[in-house]
């Protein structure tokens, strides 16, 4: 049975200059059977109502913008998987989750860059399903688990988002070893709640954890995390680092 796996992204750059976290991402690829399918639940992809990108081919989206022009030259033509979309829209109404397909969902840098850098012949069909971030920690744990006998069929489910993200707070001169302690003591926090399988603390960081509105200024970014414990298993780490000063770069896995 394939893990699911929360990773954080970081930077559109990371797809050119992969820095630690391009090598950790393919290590990892390498410790489990090839995929039959992705199915991938960006940070960049948020939604009122839950959504599943079902084009038979979706394009690259560089949804983004003052990057160097070689980034934008950067495709990731990786196939969709229409009835894979549709099946995953009937596994979330049996969960009281209704969804619809979405045929016109491009790939936003949430999948296509750490995706380039873990299974760059892009020959792997991909699905993603958006983010209704109203539903909060609790509900993207049942998104999840809605999904997570998937993973019993050769699927990889992958959350893709940033432990820490507050893009005001960071410093583009800092280097690896650079780290602010009010990112750290949020990122160990979580770390600590995951291994402890403290649910109720981590469905309630916003109020618990240390710094949690100077790591998170809104959600979006760390919901990712809750869908892929709830599609997986056991939580183990399987990269920790930082770019920036205070962009988390960790990756976990669950299973």
């Amino acid at each position: 049975m394939l893990p699911s796996l929360y990773i954080s992204h970081g930077s559109p750059m990371l797809a050119l200059e992969p820095g630690e976290s391009g090598p950790a991402l393919k290590r990892l690829a390498a410790q489990f059977a090839k995929p039959k399918a992705i199915v991938l639940l960006s940070a960049h992809w948020e939604s009122t109502d839950l959504r599943v990108a079902s084009h038979p081919a979706p394009e690259t989206w560089h949804d983004f913008g003052g990057f160097p022009r070689a980034l934008y030259a950067v495709q990731y033509p990786a196939p969709g998987d229409p009835a894979l979309a549709a099946r995953i829209v009937q596994l979330l109404a049996t969960h009281g989750l209704p969804a619809q397909l979405d045929a016109k969902r491009p790939f936003d840098h949430g999948a296509w860059v750490p995706l380039s850098l873990m299974y760059p012949a892009a020959d792997i069909p991909v699905v993603q399903v958006s983010l209704p971030s109203q539903l909060g920690p609790a509900g993207l744990n049942e998104v999840g688990q809605a999904l997570a006998s998937l993973r019993s069929e050769g699927i990889l489910i992958i959350g893709s988002g940033s432990i820490t993200h507050n893009l005001r707070e960071l410093d583009w001169q800092a280097g690896p070893e650079s780290v602010e302690p009010w990112a750290k003591a949020f990122r160990d926090w979580i770390i600590e709640k995951l291994a402890a399988d403290d649910v109720a603390a981590l469905h309630q960081y916003r109020q618990q954890a240390p710094f949690a509105a100077k790591n998170h200024p809104s959600d979006e970014h760390l919901l990712p995390l809750y869908f892929a414990r709830g599609a997986g298993g056991p939580f183990s780490i399987a990269h920790q680092g930082w770019t920036l000063g205070a962009l988390g770069m960790d990756i976990y896995r669950f299973g």
